[in-house]
């Protein structure tokens, strides 16, 4: 169940909040005359979510890719490939 509170208790209870979205590293949903208004969370909270937006991307993007084209890569032809980037910049 999503944690809502008024955003007046921002001002009023800014460190309770704090310390709130610190310990469940979940978003934080305050209202405004009974609409939502705005979402707080943790640094950390902000940073796993972006990072797991970008990983959906990346694999839509792969899917998108896999779809269009009949191309494909054996696990050797993967691999090898990556050992020759590393080797490169080694």
């Amino acid at each position: 169940m999503p944690n809502i509170r008024p955003v007046s208790d921002l001002r009023n209870h800014f460190a309770e909040i704090s310390a709130e979205v610190h310990e469940t590293n979940l978003p934080l949903y305050l209202t405004k005359n009974g609409h939502g208004d705005m979402v707080i969370m943790s640094l950390a909270a902000y940073e796993d979510r972006k990072f797991e937006s970008e990983i959906h991307f990346k694999l839509q993007e792969a899917e998108l890719e896999a779809t269009s084209t009949t191309k494909r890569f054996s696990h050797k032809e993967v691999f090898s490939s990556l050992r020759k980037q590393i080797a490169k910049y080694a």
